[in-house]
């Protein structure tokens, strides 16, 4: 099942009564077989791919575990920057600002995003990019951490934007725009694409 996530809505439900309303909750109303792949962020939106059988949510979960997954994202980042680049930048939780993430470099486990410049505008008079994000890792928060880390955080994003580049938008410009993978039973690379709604 590929479906396409909004901005707002847990992937999984979060460990208070309060944050049980979430995607994969509402789809087993619909189709209980529903199973869990992958996630994305609470704030992110875009492509999502559940399994509808053990066999198939391994064989993609697998995929995605030795990066046979291409996927990228489209965001919108405070500032102008040109050109096209790659992070690589460990990023680890701070459990001193939960839920924080932080770089850091002294980290053993790798963190890599390609990025490339693909729009320049104004928002309310302040200059942003509009940016593809391909990840070659998936750490969690790994593309917002990222963008900060250049110096270019997200618009929108209440956790690692200023507040004058959070007002910019009223939700976190990141969204998941293409995946794709080898489909379990036919083995064929199938692709998703949901242009983002920014």
């Amino acid at each position: 099942m590929v479906i396409h996530k909004p901005a707002g809505l847990l992937t999984v439900p979060g460990k208070t009564e309060d944050l049980q309303d979430c995607l994969i909750n509402r789809l087993i109303k619909l189709e209980p077989k529903t199973l869990l792949i992958h996630r994305l962020d609470r704030d992110t939106s875009g492509i999502l791919i559940f399994g509808l059988s053990k066999w198939g949510q391994k064989t993609i979960s697998r995929q995605f575990q030795e990066r046979q997954t291409d996927k990228t994202y489209q965001a919108v980042v405070a500032g102008t920057l040109a050109g096209e680049g790659t992070v690589e930048v460990p990023v680890v939780y701070d459990p001193s600002r939960p839920p924080l993430h932080i770089a850091d470099p002294a980290h053993h486990k790798p963190a890599i995003t390609h990025w490339q410049a693909v729009e320049h505008f104004e928002i309310q008079g302040q200059p942003v990019t509009r940016v593809k994000l391909t990840p070659v890792t998936g750490r969690s928060h790994q593309l917002r951490v990222h963008m900060q880390y250049l110096g270019h955080p997200i618009i929108g994003d209440t956790l690692y934007a200023s507040p004058e580049h959070q007002q910019l938008s009223s939700r976190l410009c990141l969204h998941a725009e293409r995946l794709s993978f080898y489909h379990p039973q036919t083995e064929q690379l199938v692709e998703f694409y949901c242009p983002a709604p920014f």
